[in-house]
């Protein structure tokens, strides 16, 4: 690709009518080129787990055909890994790809929080957790753009639901807007410095994000310092002269309509041609920059699939093993039961379908690394509609397969039709075929494994029936050989959820919120996403987040939490493997800080590291904490304030799998808060001007009263207060506003409370 003159040569050259061209996109895929000035066009195309390259006349929903790439694990499996390195890897390898297919950026990674698991798009997604959404998606990003090409984070910002997703209203409120929905995003732009966002179709409080100064300006630009370029999703924009003034760069697919709309409104004055400018600089310099970047395109295919095979191993999670029924020697007679072993459901559907290079499936693996004796019966169909009789043969096979062998390993999952891009799912169950084709698996054979293929969290009413349980979610090209790898104990699981397993349904957070009505959708929640929602209400869980199990066994011991230089935390622990084999534990940090002055969950994830260990072995590891971490988003200051206090910290296995708990001092923020008439009297004792006059009168008062005689009920009672809240300042020295200044006492603040941690009548 040849790299194009400078921005500002380009801009002097430019027309009124080439410069709006250039803000929109040509071809579906393709950014406009100005041939005259040497001006290439570049291909922005789909990810995120896989190039997808569409051949011409290609759509973005994945009809038209695509060229083979390799299909690595979707975010779902991958996030699973814990692992940025690895996931550094996995986006050095698509980098590779795209350069190869003369792709300028690829569109990813996706990292909206999994607020509900009826999303259709979750597989797409890292977690339900900021925090491990931000550093997994931050991996990605810079290993895309290690090969120069732009990585994409998308949908900017608070998608987290297909239903209605054009138009929606996410109606949240500043701190969970903040602390659960922007802060993945954030951290990947002040960390990884991506070229390219993507904005997303949905409003935010009642605007949409292509038209939104505050979110693409305000906080994109000025508080967290993108200096990249801003793509809208493709049809996003509905007005593209507000969406150029919100910051957005690049209409795609575009039009000459939109292009002609900016024409007008700069020759009616309505638009300001230094405004288009803004805007064009952005296109221009994201195309000389991939011009100038791109790496060497050769790649080994055999080396990808490896890397596939890799990645999908270590993102299979062991939910269950009792009595040590996994691994599977390889001489065991095995029963395969399930139509998803012959014909595997590797990847979502929708906008990042991927046609793979090639394709493993299951039992063909499980064949290659057998040596005892493997019998297949289907079990059941994945067609919406199958005949009766058709059902009842697959369910006598099946048993009479089972009862034959000493372990029965059933393939269970959700068909392709039940997850998608373009509409959530109806409900969390599996197929009744498939839950009535296990019961009666078991029944013959208890000692029976069951593998799942799903893209977003099931329900698993069978947990306690079968003694082993691989989530194996939607694994990639390689997916099959990776479960087989686990099956066998070639590769040990270490792999733990990123989004809680509920009990039922109706116990998820945004249950009662969760479509919305009349183009809003309430996040009632608040704070309270995933693992935060099911710890404050002590709900029980299938499975909780962070929680996977090993082949192995892993002890931690003499646990610190120090603070650093930085004012954040260093939290270390003596990790040792204990058990009979080589293997890898995701050591997870959370926080807490009792009697916070302001809302928080009962724990929150801050760190997390993964250590491999021989069998035997101990390391001792060190996660950081950042200071900003700790730090909640204060609506009246608008910002990030820390407060001081004694917090707890929960070094666990998973979210409620505490294996060390310490405490650590921490100083909080000077933050004053400008008195009004409606201030408490908390409020004006911690400002740092006003208190000490107002404690100096209540003292002066309490003298006079004293020396005349004349204190009465009222007065004792004034002098009091003042005496209890000038001593909670001093004991409760934190954030200026204090944590004791919070005027928090009164029935009407308690209400207030509950209602902001969604606890209300949900």
């Amino acid at each position: 690709m040849t790299t194009p003159p400078t921005e500002d040569a380009v801009l002097a050259e430019l027309s009124l009518a080439e410069k709006a061209a250039l803000t929109s996109g040509t071809r579906f895929w393709y950014t406009q080129s100005v041939e005259r000035l040497q001006l290439p066009s570049i291909m922005l195309t789909d990810g995120p787990h896989g190039l997808r390259k569409q051949r011409a006349g290609g759509d973005h929903l994945g009809i038209g055909d695509s060229v083979p790439a390799t299909c690595f694990p979707p975010a779902v499996a991958l996030g699973s890994s814990w692992d940025a390195g690895l996931v550094e890897r996995v986006g050095a390898a698509l980098g590779t790809e795209a350069a190869n297919a003369e792709v300028g950026v690829l569109l990813g990674p996706g990292l909206n929080i999994k607020r509900t698991p009826l999303c259709g798009r979750n597989f797409e997604y890292l977690s339900e957790d900021p925090l491990v959404s931000g550093l997994l998606a931050a991996a990605l990003v810079a290993g895309i753009q290690s090969r120069g090409v732009g990585a994409c984070p998308k949908h900017f910002a608070a998608n987290n639901q297909e239903h209605d997703r054009m138009r929606v209203s996410a109606d949240v409120d500043p701190r969970p807007l903040r602390e659960i929905y922007l802060r993945g995003f954030e951290h990947v732009v002040t960390e990884a410095h991506p070229w390219v966002i993507m904005c997303s179709y949905n409003r935010i409080n009642g605007v949409h994000t292509a038209e939104d100064p505050w979110l693409l300006t305000t906080v994109l630009r000025d508080q967290w310092g993108f200096a990249g370029l801003v793509v809208s999703d493709w049809g996003a924009v509905n007005d593209r002269v507000a969406s150029l003034f919100a910051g957005l760069d690049l209409d795609m697919p575009g039009s000459a309509f939109a292009a002609a709309q900016i024409i007008d409104a700069v020759a009616a004055g309505s638009l300001d041609e230094d405004v288009l400018d803004r805007s064009v600089r952005r296109v221009l310099h994201l195309v000389r920059r991939t011009g100038a970047h791109q790496v060497s395109t050769s790649f080994d295919s055999d080396e990808h699939h490896a890397l596939a095979r890799e990645a999908a191993g270590r993102g299979i999670v062991l939910l269950k093993n009792d009595d040590g029924v996994l691994p599977l020697p390889t001489q065991t007679r095995i029963a395969v039961i399930g139509e998803f072993a012959q014909s595997p459901r590797y990847q979502g559907a929708g906008s990042s379908m991927i046609v793979p290079t090639r394709l493993n499936c299951a039992l063909d693996e499980i064949r290659s690394q057998a040596t005892g004796d493997v019998v297949f019966a289907r079990g059941f169909t994945t067609e919406a509609d199958s005949p009766s009789g058709e059902a009842e043969r697959l369910l006598d096979e099946a048993v009479d397969t089972a009862a034959y062998a000493e372990v029965a390993v059933v393939f269970l999952g959700l068909p392709a039709r039940c997850e998608s891009e373009g509409f959530d799912r109806d409900d969390l169950d599996l197929p009744a075929s498939q839950l009535r084709l296990l019961d009666a698996v078991v029944a013959v054979n208890p000692r029976t494994v069951v593998v799942l293929s799903n893209g977003g969290v099931v329900a698993l009413p069978f947990a306690s029936k079968v003694p082993a349980i691989l989530e194996g979610w939607l694994l990639g090209q390689a997916g099959g050989a990776a479960t087989a790898d686990v099956l066998f104990g070639a590769v040990n699981p270490s792999a733990k959820l990123t989004e809680t397993i509920p009990a039922r349904v109706q116990d998820t957070p945004a249950h009662l919120t969760y479509p919305g009505e009349f183009g809003h959708v309430r996040y009632g929640e608040g704070l309270f996403v995933g693992y935060r929602w099911y710890d404050a209400r002590c709900l029980e869980v299938a499975f909780p987040f962070g929680h996977g199990l090993s082949y192995t066994s892993f002890d931690y011991t003499d646990a610190v939490a120090t603070v650093n230089s930085d004012g954040g935390l260093d939290v270390s622990v003596t990790v040792t493997n204990t058990g009979g084999v080589a293997g890898r534990e995701i050591v997870q940090v959370y926080t807490s800080l009792p009697g916070s002055g302001v809302t928080r969950p009962p724990r929150e994830l801050k760190a997390f590291t993964s250590v491999h260990l021989d069998s035997g072995a101990s390391t001792r590891v060190t996660m950081p904490v950042r200071r900003k971490a700790l730090s909640y988003w204060d609506i009246r200051a608008d910002s990030w304030v820390v407060e001081g206090g004694t917090y707890t910290v929960d070094v666990a296995a998973s979210s409620r799998d505490v294996r060390s708990t310490v405490t650590v001092a921490v100083d909080g923020d000077d933050l004053d808060i400008p008195l009004s008439p409606m201030s408490s009297l908390a409020e004006v004792f911690a400002h740092p001007v006003a208190g000490p006059i107002v404690a100096s009168a209540f003292a002066d008062q309490m003298a006079s009263l004293a020396g005349g005689g004349r204190a009465h009920a009222g007065g004792r009672g004034h002098v009091a207060d003042a005496r209890l809240v000038s001593d909670r300042q001093g004991r409760h020295a934190g954030v200026r506003r204090r944590r004791g200044d919070r005027p928090g006492h009164d029935q009407r603040t308690a209400r207030s409370r509950q209602r902001s941690a969604g606890l209300n009548g949900s």
